[in-house]
């Protein structure tokens, strides 16, 4: 059994293709209901943005950033909506779609009878859900620059950067529901991503915690992320960007590499 197991495990030959198959699925089970979907994932942020970021803004005012630029508070509440609109659609797409797919639809099981391995069901699970958190993070750099809240160049810089935060909670996401036992142990995601969501410096700078707090704060996946779009929108340019990224392009690699490993301890044994 292990003689068959192993070399569907390490060939790659044909990844791409079969990757892309898994995302196709994906696209063709949702395509009667798609604009539904797009639009229930694009309207959560612009509403935060419009709420706090203009109605609360007024009463803000203008905020200087430790480089010494002077933003208003809805440029500055922008890209964090952004940054968290794509950490929540990325762990929809590969939390509780995921783990109910391979646990209870057993989907995975019956894919594994074909040429497509663990690692690949991974990729495309994670290609699909890019897919989507693509185009929400589109529809909303549209918006921030209507509302001159960033330029149109900077918009395209900070496109590929929401990407990239999508990618990362979303193997994220997949890694951690493949040790999921039921939906209730989900209770305790949506704590994690809703306290996330408060304390990355989304509202206010990290500055702003006492020392300890903020080092915590500063250590966090969604304020890496806050801190990558914040600076390509607004123009602060500055060498931490480069951690940034390094720090996002780490946490994808190591949430594919578990999320294979287990999935194929799961669906081989």
């Amino acid at each position: 059994m292990v003689g068959l197991v192993l070399p569907r495990l390490v060939s790659f030959e044909g990844a791409p293709r079969r990757s892309a198959s898994v995302a196709e699925r994906n696209f063709t089970s949702l395509r009667s209901a798609y604009w539904l979907v797009f639009i229930s994932g694009f309207f959560e942020p612009v509403l935060y943005l419009f709420s706090i970021g203009v109605g609360v803004g007024a009463l803000v005012g203008d905020l200087t950033l430790p480089g010494g630029q002077v933003v208003s508070y809805a440029a500055f509440v922008a890209p964090a909506m952004l940054a968290s609109s794509a950490m929540t659609g990325a762990l929809a797409e590969t939390t509780f779609n995921f783990f109910g797919k391979m646990k209870y639809m057993k989907l995975y099981d019956g894919i594994i009878a074909t040429p497509v391995q663990p690692f690949e069901i991974a990729l495309g699970e994670l290609g699909w859900a890019m897919i989507r958190g693509s185009l929400y993070s589109g529809a909303f750099l549209v918006v921030m620059v209507v509302m001159d809240l960033t330029s149109a160049g900077r918009a395209l810089t900070a496109f590929p950067a929401a990407v990239l935060v999508g990618f990362a909670f979303g193997a994220l996401g997949m890694a951690v529901s493949t040790f999921m036992r039921s939906w209730q142990d989900f209770d305790l995601m949506g704590s994690a991503q809703f306290t996330l969501f408060l304390f990355s410096g989304t509202f206010v700078p990290a500055q702003a915690y006492p020392a300890l707090l903020r080092w915590v704060v500063e250590a966090s996946p969604l304020y890496r992320s806050v801190h990558l779009i914040r600076g390509v929108s607004i123009g602060a340019a500055h060498w931490s960007w480069l951690l940034d990224v390094a720090y996002l392009l780490l946490m994808t690699a190591l949430g594919l590499f578990v999320a294979s490993r287990r999935m194929g301890r799961l669906l081989y044994k």
